[in-house]
């Protein structure tokens, strides 16, 4: 494993690519700075030397001196200041632009994507992992800038000074390189183990606190807290060991870099006694050597930033190396729609080896009601998920008018369903601005009247700020039939021409759901319907039932119907009527 990915650090300089200015800018401030920080020990060395001895010192040589010392220490922290800005926003911005494409990119992964990953990890990849690459950027271009500049710099200045004392630092140096890149490749691998175990970890704690209410009604504390130590435990050795492994950088560095000091401090001095250097000189040569190794130490501390941002920009760009929906952007769009449904020999399975749907066949008109009912499994959630497209078909063919919803923009296509699930969900907002999601352009009397219409306005009005009242994430301060009540409404606002009702009315109250059955059997006149339900007798209204199991369609026809067969449909609405034996 090669201590940093250079793939991944190529694409990380392409996001900095539009903020080259800052780039060139800090670049130039870090030279300037730098060398005006080389140019001091000059100084001083020149200063040193006209202190002779007691009663012995020329301060008309030494005071132009200071005042020269005194303007480059002004200049080089004012380049040092514009640098540091400089580096600070090309890292801010280029962590900004990462974070934006990361969100965009989620939204553009197929829906299998989303379902197939935890979803606290995918936060964390948004989060924890762009904050790392962030800190690794910020301190690591910094360092990068100042440490070459540095090494380069002082290597000029001490080569002026004396050729015979740079060679040995030059000489030295390689091994202070090869034991920073010895302990770097071992502990790159750490803390990619670490990103990944640090998300697994995030998936878990979000999975857990977002069911606390399960959790502690099926009394699996216990349980939770004993997968969560595990994983944390697994986190703690590999954060240890890879911490272990880079702290051993900076230390082992700085022992090279002392026999480089002493090397210098001894060769100086026989040096000075020979008269080959003066006093002066052989400060200021101490003082390159200290600096010249200095950026050695600094790189090497900040090894750990670094490698944990490759581990986390590794994963961050996994995510954007996802495949992408198809591009639709040439394809039909659905304008106006009468609702006539065709599903013709229609397969399909979540894996090649599990098939779910296959055979699929059914034409459904304008303005018809159909209710899917089976057994939990049977496929009735699947089959509204490609009617919407949120999966493709693996076989046969979806027609909405005579057009393939596969020829057709998946927004338009999408615009034209009405969609209320039976896990609702509500985002921090007003009531009014949940209510008016699908629209956000409704007047308050059209808000008004679309809770009117799902029958929400009364408990609205009780609320402490009535349409005003701010909801907390995921709709916590009310009550799961109340969210399915703002959601009722938040369709019947948006007015669609089809209408996909899953569960919807699982969470309300008998009255209450006997109401919404009135307002959805108005909602639905003259719309196609598709209603899956588990109550049955939410479904007697329907124009057609389609009995599924394993993915087929074994029964269909009316309530009466189907009742008069005795099938599998009978025996189904029997046993939710038939008192338990």
């Amino acid at each position: 494993m090669k201590a940093f990915d250079m793939a991944v650090v190529k694409r990380l300089l392409k996001y900095t690519r539009p903020y080259t200015f800052f780039l060139v800018t800090a670049l130039v401030s870090s030279v300037i700075y730098i060398s005006l920080t080389l140019l001091a020990p000059v100084l001083i060395g020149n200063a040193i030397d006209y202190i002779i001895g007691p009663q012995n010192v020329f301060f008309d040589k030494i005071l132009p001196i200071l005042i020269y010392l005194l303007f480059t220490v002004i200049g080089a922290s004012l380049f040092q200041w514009v640098m540091s800005y400089c580096t600070n926003t090309l890292a801010y911005r280029t962590i900004k632009d990462m974070r934006t494409d990361v969100f965009n990119k989620l939204s553009r992964t197929p829906l299998k994507f989303i379902d197939s990953n935890a979803h606290g990890d995918l936060m964390s990849r948004v989060t924890v992992d762009i904050e790392q690459i962030s800190d690794g950027l910020l301190q690591g271009f910094t360092q990068l800038f100042t440490g070459v500049v540095t090494i380069v710099g002082t290597l000029l200045f001490m080569l002026s000074v004396d050729p015979i004392i740079t060679l040995v630092v030059v000489l030295v140096t390689p091994l202070s390189l090869f034991v920073a890149s010895f302990i770097a490749k071992r502990s790159y691998n750490m803390f990619r183990i670490q990103s990944q175990t640090r998300g697994e970890l995030g998936g878990y704690v979000e999975e857990i606190i977002g069911n606390q209410k399960l959790v502690k009604t099926f009394c699996y504390e216990d349980r939770a807290q004993k997968s969560f130590e595990e994983i944390n435990s697994r986190l703690y050795d590999c954060g240890v060991k890879a911490q272990f492994y880079s702290s051993l950088t900076n230390p082992c560095t700085r022992f090279v870099n002392g026999i480089v000091y002493a090397l210098v401090g001894i060769i100086g001095a026989l040096s000075a006694v020979s008269g080959r250097l003066s006093v002066g000189e052989i400060s200021c040569f101490l003082t390159y050597a200290n600096q010249y190794t200095k950026p050695f130490n600094e790189i090497s501390g900040v090894v750990t930033e670094l490698q944990s941002a490759f581990a986390s920009a590794a994963r961050v760009f996994k995510v954007l190396d996802e495949p992408e929906e198809t591009d639709d952007s040439n394809l039909y769009k659905l304008k106006e729609c009468e609702g006539n449904v065709d599903i013709e020999n229609v397969s399909f399975s979540y894996s090649p080896k599990t098939p779910l749907i296959e055979n699929f066949n059914l034409n459904v008109k304008s303005g018809s009601r159909i209710a899917i009912v089976g057994p939990t499994g049977c496929g009735k959630t699947t089959f509204i998920n490609l009617l919407m497209r949120f999966y493709d078909v693996t076989g046969g063919a979806i027609s909405i008018d005579g057009h393939k919803i596969t020829d057709i923009t998946r927004q338009s296509l999408r615009s034209k369903y009405g969609m209320v699930l039976q896990e609702s969900w509500l985002f921090s907002g007003t009531v009014r601005e949940n209510i008016a999601y699908g629209k956000p352009d409704a007047t308050d009397d059209e808000i008004i009247a679309a809770a009117k219409s799902a029958h929400a306005h009364s408990f609205i009005k009780r609320l402490p700020d009535g349409y005003d009242t701010v909801i907390t994430e995921a709709g916590a301060n009310l009550s799961q039939g109340q969210r399915q009540l703002l959601c009722i409404a938040r369709v019947m606002l948006v007015d669609p021409p089809m209408l996909i009702l899953d569960e919807a009315t699982s969470s309300i109250d008998t009255m209450t759901e006997i109401r919404i059955q009135r307002a959805f059997t108005k909602m639905m006149e003259g719309r196609t319907s598709f209603i899956v339900a588990h109550r049955l007798s939410t479904i007697k209204e329907a124009d057609l039932i389609l009995v599924m199991n394993a993915g087929k369609i074994i029964e269909q026809g009316t309530h009466e119907e189907l009742l008069k067969k005795g099938g599998f449909y009978a025996n189904l609405y029997q046993s939710q009527f038939m008192p338990a034996e």
